[in-house]
This record gives structure tokens, C-alpha cells and sequence, in this order.
């Protein structure tokens, strides 16, 4: 029950006013009284954030929570049941309801919006003015502009990663750093903007919605981000030759795909845009998605131009739903769990041949290995690594992919090249060699390899240190030569709860238990560098909570935000 809890406080201190700059939404209720709701802002407000936070777009925000926000703790609600049943015995399926929709051989997705008919490599990243012009310097065809894992949601991130974004929109984004290094856009063509917004899981307790009967509660992450964005630049990219277009994370169903959809439906109906402008792409990276590809797809039809193979969150979502299933489903190191395993072999292919079927772009994931500009034998590893990855996704079917550093754009696009031979990409591959079964979506236990205490010590090396970068405002980390976001470190530390839970041997034949973790914590804490203004104490705290606690939290950002994140708010001057 925690994540609900999180997500329903309405009590909450943060809800006190410092800056009661409200957007108010007349609506009425049955017996014709005038009921007030708005957005209040309850951050503190710093250089430019009432460019972003205007009346209009909180009034827009609003009107986004009246219609969505009640279906949005309903699907919250359904996901939970959901993970009830897997942990009590239940296996999924493919739907029998919905069987007449994957039985249909004619409709079709929307399909690429202008700018997105090629997008064979997509660069990753988050939204700090640096790394904006660094993405759209990079030569990628696309930007995936994260607000989500590669961003650590303090209040200025979510913010000025807005203004971040406003400004590259409109061509006159710039940055300096503390050192006086200079950083501009200097390409020619920069790469197509799709922004990926929170899921719907996560709050933003900076913005508080009031609802009809004056509850208050923390604003959708989801919402939010969404909302902002589009608002400021829905128009503007229409008039530059793209268009408003969005990643979609974390999705458990159909259902919550059809959320979206009528949240697009509503958004472009009330902006005067035309139905049918938004290009989404939805992340097909939890478990229960993998078996509902064909009916995202179709809910989304109207707006939809692909799927992408989140691996690292699939992974993540197996071990979580799995967890309490005994010795069968338990996977080992997690540098041993590659895409080349039964089971992730199975999810790939099952999206590419879904994806083809209906017109829609399949995007490969992201490879964790980055080059390391100091040491060139990291970075030839780094780049054999990555275009053998490549190299297996363009031969799969996939449209295009993901890389996390600009170096390795060319590693990836070299890769696609020699598959696409001039084609923007490969749509009419349908793969119909590729028959998926249930079974082998959930074939964990044909994965190879082994439980060490190394594979132990790097993941509580890598929780601990990710979570320390987290709660310092940076959401995408380079340790240890890889690429570590929120979705790598939740395998991490759910990984190290589940082997502990099921009583796991090490090859060593050592028992792990939170003793034995402990100890490896401990340790871990007394070597790591320090430094002033670390956060390795609060990391450890944290990581003692999601990997070592009793209960399981869903997600590790859940209680660090609501702990650590939030900025108190200071009493307005009288």
C-alpha cells in the first residue's frame, strides 16, 4: 500500500503557501454550485520560472487534473491488484477480451509525425541547459528529452528543464558553466525533440491540485511535465516542421494507454490544434506491457508512431512482480542478464513483429557501456560493446536505437546504415518467422550464469552510489565506465532483495542475508571517496530501506523524493 499512500497525501506540510499564485477553474456541480479548483504553487520561484509557470499554463494544468487525475489513481489502483495476483501464483497471458483487436489484420497507427520518419539513432538524456545543446550538437535524429529516469525531479531540474527546453524550441539556447566554458548549438540540423515525462506513478509535491470539494493533493508528475511542454511549444514546433511529441514511460496496460490518449485528445481540442498532431512512442519496459503490445498500440492508433524496447526497466519489473516466486525466477549477476537470454530474446522480437504489423517505428534500447575520453582502452570496449548491440538490433528489425553518449553516435548509426541501405527504415520487415508464446516471455529460468558475491558488492556499489547522484540533482551517472540511471539501479537493489528473500547461496557458498549485506555496505561506506557536499550517508539510508527493508517498495524514487526532494517551503513575507 505505500505507493498509493505516497501518491494520496493530501495532508502534506509541503502544501503550505509561499506564493499563492493560483489559476482557478469555474466548473459546477450538481446542484449548480460554483466550485473552485486550481494549481497552486507550493516551490519556491527563482529566475524565469513564471515564464513556465504562467496563469494560462497552470489554468491549462488544471482543467489536465479535473478530467484526469481521478482515472489516474484508478489505473495506480489496478496496477496494484495486478501485482497481487503475479505475487500470489497468477502467470499472464495475452487478454481473451481484447483477442478480436490482435485478430484484426487491418487497422493501423498514425505512424511518424514530420521529423520522425528516420529515427535510427536517438540520443538520451536530461534537460539541464548543458546537456540540451550537448544533444542537439550531437548528430542524432532524435532527442529523447527525459524528464523521467535520467533526471533526478528536484524542483529546479523539473523546472528549468522546461526553460530548457522553451529555449531549444526556439533556437537561442546557450550556457556557461561555473568554469566560463562557453556551450551553443552549432549544428546545422539538430535532431527532433521527443520528450518523455514522468510516469504516472510519480507525483510533483511542488504543485499542489485543489480539487471541487478543496482537497488537496500533490500534483501528477505525468501531468505536469506533460502539460508544460505542450502548452509552451506545441505551436511552435507545428510552425517549425515537427511537431509535439512524447515518449511514454513505465505503462502496465491498455488501459493506462488510453489515458493518454484521451489526455492528447483533450489537450490539442482545447489548444485548437488538429487531432491526431501528437506522435507518441510508448516504452514497452514493464511485464504486464509485454503482453498488451497490440492493444497499446491500438488505443494510442491516432497518435501513435512506435514502441521502444526499455530494456533495463523490464528487467527491473520482471524481478519485481516475480520476486516472492521461488529459486526459478531468480536471475543472476546483472551483468550476466543480456539481450541475448531466452527470455529478453522473446520480448524483442515479439515488439518487432508487433510494431511492423501496424506501421509503427520499433526502437531499440540503450546499451549501459560508455567511452571514457581519458582512458582509449575503456572506450574501445565501450564501442565493441555497443556495435555488437547494434549490429544485433538492425538485424532483428529495429527502425533505429538509443545511445547515452554523443561518441557513440556513429558506432550506431554505422550499424544501421549497413541494414537500411538508404531506407529511412525497415517497416515492411514483418518478422513472420517470430511466434512468442506466453511461456517464453516469462522463460527466466533458461538464463545462464550465476549468483557472486562480486555481482553483490557491484550492486550495492551501484545503488548506493546512484542514489548519492541522485539526491544531488544529476539522474543519469557515469560509474564504473557505465551509463546508470533509475531504471539500472532499481535491478540493482531489487535484485539484492529478492536474492536475500530467497535464502540464495553464493558460488563462494555464502547465504545472503542483511547482515551480510550489511556488512558489504559498511564497508562500501568506509572506503568510497568523500566529499563535502556527498550524500553517501542519506544514499546508504535509502538503499537500507528499498534493498534490505522487509516490505518491498515499488519504486526506489517513491519515499527518497517525498524525503529528500521536496523543498520546505518558506512563509511568505507579511
Amino acid at each position: 500500500m505505500q505507493e498509493i499512500c505516497i501518491l494520496t497525501d493530501s495532508e502534506s506540510a509541503y502544501t503550505a503557501q509561499i506564493h499563492q499564485i493560483s489559476c482557478i477553474s469555474q466548473t459546477a456541480d450538481q446542484k449548480g454550485t460554483t466550485m473552485n479548483t486550481r494549481i497552486d504553487i507550493t516551490g519556491p520561484l527563482r529566475e524565469r520560472y513564471d515564464e513556465i509557470l504562467s496563469p494560462e499554463a497552470l489554468q491549462f494544468l488544471t482543467e489536465l487534473h479535473d478530467r484526469f487525475a481521478g482515472r489516474r489513481h484508478d489505473e495506480l489502483a489496478a496496477r496494484m491488484r495486478v501485482r497481487y495476483a503475479l505475487g500470489n501464483g497468477r502467470n499472464l497471458g495475452f487478454l481473451p477480451e481484447t483477442q478480436a483487436i490482435r485478430d484484426d489484420a487491418e487497422w493501423r497507427v498514425a505512424g511518424a509525425g514530420p521529423g520522425l520518419e528516420d529515427r535510427r539513432v536517438e540520443i538520451t538524456g536530461p534537460t539541464d541547459r548543458k546537456m540540451t545543446i550537448n544533444a542537439l550538437n550531437s548528430g542524432a535524429n532524435v532527442w529523447l528529452a527525459d524528464q523521467e529516469d535520467a533526471t533526478s525531479p528536484t524542483w529546479q531540474n523539473v523546472i528549468e528543464g522546461q526553460l530548457s527546453l522553451f529555449d531549444a524550441v526556439r533556437g537561442r539556447i546557450d550556457y556557461t558553466s561555473p568554469e566560463g566554458k562557453e556551450y551553443r548549438v552549432t549544428a546545422e540540423q539538430t535532431p527532433t525533440i521527443v520528450v518523455r515525462p514522468r510516469g504516472w506513478h510519480l507525483v510533483e509535491k511542488h504543485l499542489t491540485h485543489v480539487d471541487r470539494a478543496g482537497r488537496r493533493m500533490p500534483a501528477s508528475g505525468s501531468l505536469v511535465d506533460f502539460g508544460l511542454f505542450f502548452f509552451h511549444n506545441a505551436a511552435e514546433l507545428i510552425a517549425a516542421g515537427r511537431g509535439p511529441y512524447f515518449y511514454l514511460p513505465k505503462l502496465e496496460s491498455h488501459r493506462e494507454a488510453r489515458l493518454w490518449n484521451d489526455v492528447f485528445t483533450f489537450a490539442q481540442e482545447r489548444l485548437g490544434i488538429p487531432h491526431g498532431t501528437i506522435r507518441a512512442t510508448v516504452l514497452i519496459e514493464t511485464y504486464p506491457a509485454a503482453f498488451e503490445m497490440e492493444e497499446i498500440l491500438y488505443e494510442l492508433r491516432e497518435h501513435c508512431a512506435g514502441l521502444n524496447a526499455g530494456r533495463w526497466d523490464y528487467i527491473f519489473s520482471i524481478i519485481k512482480n516475480y520476486r516472492g516466486r521461488g529459486a526459478r525466477f531468480v536471475l543472476p549477476d546483472r551483468d550476466q542478464i543480456t539481450m541475448t537470454v531466452p527470455f529478453m530474446r522473446a520480448y524483442t522480437e515479439l515488439l518487432v513483429k508487433t510494431c511492423h504489423r501496424r506501421g509503427a517505428h520499433a526502437i531499440g534500447g540503450m546499451s549501459a557501456f560508455i567511452p571514457n575520453r581519458r582512458d582509449p582502452e575503456v572506450t574501445a570496449r565501450a564501442l565493441e560493446k555497443v556495435s555488437a548491440d547494434k549490429q544485433r538490433e538492425a538485424t532483428d528489425g529495429f527502425d533505429g536505437t538509443w545511445v547515452a553518449h554523443p561518441d557513440l553516435v556513429p558506432t550506431a548509426r554505422d550499424q544501421f546504415d549497413r541494414v537500411l541501405q538508404g531506407r529511412p527504415n525497415q517497416l515492411d520487415r514483418q518478422r513472420d518467422d517470430v511466434a512468442v508464446t506466453a511461456e517464453q516471455l516469462l522463460d527466466v529460468s533458461s538464463t545462464n550464469g550465476s549468483i557472486t558475491l562480486a555481482g553483490v558488492r557491484e550492486n550495492v556499489s551501484i545503488g548506493i552510489r546512484y542514489i548519492d547522484s541522485w539526491l544531488r540533482g544529476i539522474g543519469a551517472a557515469a560509474i564504473d565506465n557505465l551509463m546508470e540511471d533509475a531504471a539500472t539501479a532499481e535491478i540493482s537493489r531489487s535484485q539484492v532483495w529478492q536474492w536475500i528473500h530467497q535464502d540464495v547461496v553464493t558460488e563462494e557458498g555464502v547465504q545472503l542475508t542483511r547482515e551480510v549485506v550489511e556488512g558489504i555496505l559498511s564497508d562500501l561506506l568506509a572506503t568510497l571517496p568523500r566529499v563535502e557536499d556527498d550524500r553517501l550517508d542519506d544514499a546508504a539510508d535509502v538503499f537500507r530501506e528499498v534493498a534490505l527493508g522487509e516490505e518491498y517498495p515499488t519504486f526506489l524514487t517513491l519515499t527518497a523524493y517525498s524525503r529528500y526532494l521536496v523543498e520546505e517551503p518558506v512563509p511568505a513575507a507579511a
